[in-house]
């Protein structure tokens, strides 16, 4: 098999480590705070600082990478004989896959004897993150390109994203929920149920009444979904709220005897829309 390179984006908020483990080149997003025009890459910034200037009252805002940005990351590659592979950040929510699509469309022509695969994930956050593990086993097993991504697009549904939120204002900021629901809602401790459907897209599915029922909320879910209750992986995320995630961790043991492979923190570019206090897991389910 002709050597390769695998790419992904920063917002598979996977920690480089493991990234590293699997043998996985991530191309950094970019954000800025809207009161500065600088621009920071996701790995620029320390994230419980991002955290912070959340909560002071900063907002802040993502851009995709654009088509130049990668064929800078894939020319290379291709020009010392090595073939990519780039799974992509959800096109439900970003133009990112878009771009890189474009990228590979100029560039094939000047390497016909190179293979250029790019693949929409329909995940985003650490569900990205875990398709992008599951993949490398594939890759590693002998699989070609083509047969990983075969197989990366075969698991897409199956990769369960179930979320919760602690300030309901950075939903309404992306359009997600009225000013009217997150003011009543925050008024009386409202939190929301969130899932990533079979469109790569983030979706409201119910609201319980506080905090701990919302955590309690994501692991029935879990019950409820997983393909295989008794193997994992599990992964959670979090923003900048790690008693939570490990409130979450604890109850996935409890109620299931599973550990949780990776905790996490979710990365600014995510983070920028879903805000301080965001809680996710990630699973594989027979159905999103």
């Amino acid at each position: 098999m002709n050597a390769y390179t695998f790419f992904v984006d920063s917002s598979c908020d996977t920690p480089k480590e493991y990234l590293d483990t699997w043998g996985v080149k991530s191309i950094d997003l970019t954000f800025r705070f809207v009161d500065s025009s600088e621009e920071y890459r996701n790995s620029e910034i320390d994230v419980k600082e991002f955290y912070e200037k959340l909560r002071s009252g900063r907002d802040a805002k993502t851009s995709a990478v654009n088509v130049e940005a990668f064929k800078r990351a894939f020319e290379p590659e291709l020009k010392e004989g090595r073939d990519v592979m780039y799974l992509a950040f959800s096109s439900g929510l970003s133009t990112t896959f878009n771009s890189a699509r474009l990228a590979a469309l100029e560039l094939s022509p000047a390497y016909p004897d190179r293979k250029i695969v790019v693949v929409d994930s329909l995940c985003a956050s650490t569900g990205y993150g875990m398709l992008v593990y599951l993949t490398t086993k594939k890759l590693s097993e002998g699989a070609s390109l083509e047969e990983a991504a075969e197989y990366a697009e075969s698991m897409r549904p199956h990769m369960c994203h179930w979320f919760t939120v602690d300030d309901l204002n950075f939903l309404k900021r992306g359009g997600r929920v009225s000013a009217v629901a997150a003011f009543v809602g925050t008024a009386i401790g409202i939190k929301p149920v969130l899932y990533m459907n079979d469109e790569g897209k983030l979706l409201s599915r119910f609201n319980v009444r506080g905090r701990k029922k919302a955590i309690k909320a994501l692991a029935e879910k879990m019950g409820e979904l997983a393909l295989d209750i008794t193997t994992g992986p599990v992964y959670i995320c979090h923003g900048d709220c790690e008693d939570d995630a490990n409130t979450l961790a604890g109850h996935i043991k409890d109620m299931y005897g599973l550990d949780v492979e990776i905790i996490t923190y979710t990365g600014p570019v995510i983070g920028s829309h879903s805000g301080p206090g965001t809680l996710a897991l990630f699973f594989i389910g027979k159905e999103r």
